[in-house]
């Protein structure tokens, strides 16, 4: 197949293309470079079947594809708060142009959606029947409005149009290639215990994520784009949650660092939890995680220490 890959050249994306190049398909890299990183597509650029296009989804593109991953999107709080206009029209307007491309083009269209659909949820672990607690005026409504709006397209172009379409909810993913300034909290708190400073908690440090390793995530969202007749949100991510609090001692033994914890006031709207219920990607697609986060924790240190020095 020629695939696009929308935000091909991020963190997600060029794990993706790599992915993709790897079984066999052509890939159409596609990114406006505000997030991504020529650094992360570098080992591509001589791959026959690669080709990069420096390009806004905010704006039409003419392609020929057969398929769509649409990953475009600033997706941490820092970068989509930097410009929060320009991230709603990426989730809102990227979407009906890749969609009508897929439309035109009869290309199958996967969204990568979020788990910040949920919001700040009253339940937990979240399932994909949740309707979310979003606030629609807060400073993270940007994104998870954005997001939210986006999957609401994607299903009216599926009823109205037959298209064929796919949406993972992706919940926090790590590794190699994340950007060390984007304010993740993985990529915080090893730069922090490298450099032997304070590992910034906010809030008491008692809310809770879920870090799903990157090379299970992209096995999750390969699978589920090439598996047939699944018209319904999956969440792709990690079942098992941590707190923030020993996620950054768990940090600061693994890089035998000098760091303390420090405290500071929680963001607003900032969610208490966040565990994907997978129930659905392991019936529907036989997938579930396999890499630890110790294990993965471990290759993503590594990977920043290397940047670092």
């Amino acid at each position: 197949m020629r695939i696009l890959v929308t935000g091909g050249a991020g963190f997600l994306g060029s794990h993706l293309s790599e992915k993709l190049l790897g079984m066999g398909h052509e890939v159409i890299c596609l990114d406006n470079f505000y997030t991504g990183y020529k650094e992360n597509i570098f080992h591509l650029l001589d791959n026959k079947n690669f080709e990069l296009i420096r390009h806004d989804v905010t704006m039409p593109i003419y392609l020929e594809v057969d398929g769509i991953f649409n990953l475009a999107c600033p997706a941490s709080p820092v970068q989509y708060q930097r410009n929060p206009v320009q991230t709603l029209k990426t989730s809102v307007h990227g979407a009906i142009n890749m969609l009508g491309l897929a439309k035109r083009t009869g290309a199958r269209f996967l969204q990568a959606s979020t788990s910040e659909v949920y919001g700040d949820p009253e339940v937990n672990p979240q399932n994909e029947e949740y309707a979310g607690r979003v606030n629609p005026i807060g400073i993270r409504a940007c994104y998870d409005e954005g997001k939210r709006a986006a999957e609401t397209l994607i299903f009216d172009y599926h009823r109205q149009h037959k298209l064929d379409i796919r949406v993972a909810r992706i919940f926090n993913t790590y590794g190699p290639r994340m950007a060390l300034d984007d304010g993740r909290v993985v990529t915080n708190f090893i730069t922090q215990a490298i450099n032997g400073a304070p590992i910034t908690i906010y809030g008491d440090g008692s809310q809770t994520r879920s870090f799903c390793y990157v090379d299970d995530l992209i096995d999750g969202l390969t699978k589920l784009f090439f598996t047939e007749g699944i018209h319904q949100p999956l969440n792709i991510g990690n079942p098992v949650s941590v707190s923030m609090r020993t996620l950054g001692e768990e940090i600061i033994a693994m890089a035998d660092s000098k760091s303390l914890l420090e405290y500071r006031p929680l963001p607003s709207d900032d969610p208490k939890l966040r565990e994907p219920d997978i129930s659905k990607a392991k019936s529907l697609l036989n997938w579930s995680p396999k890499i630890s986060r110790a294990d993965g924790l471990e290759r993503t240190y590594k990977s920043i220490l290397a940047r670092m020095t």
